[in-house]
């Protein structure tokens, strides 16, 4: 039996720079933006994310896409 694969949904996560701790290591935030189209290109989020980015007034470290699919038994 074969599995199906059903896209849910994507999440793009912007991680940000928010200090520095007493060690000197970055403190880090990350920046969660729900119901992004999971047909959209990567281009297209990253795009966004820069977008996104120049609007904060922390340090832009990664931007991320998280893709969740449902997985199933086929018929």
């Amino acid at each position: 039996m074969a599995v199906v694969s059903d896209p849910l949904g994507t999440v793009l996560e912007l991680e940000v720079q928010t200090g520095i701790d007493q060690s000197g290591n970055p403190e880090r935030a990350t920046r969660r933006y729900r119901n992004i189209k999971a047909s959209a290109t990567d281009q297209d989020v990253f795009d966004v994310g820069q977008a996104l980015a120049g609007l904060q007034q922390h340090t832009l470290l990664d931007i991320v896409r998280v893709d969740s699919e449902e997985l199933s038994a086929g018929v």
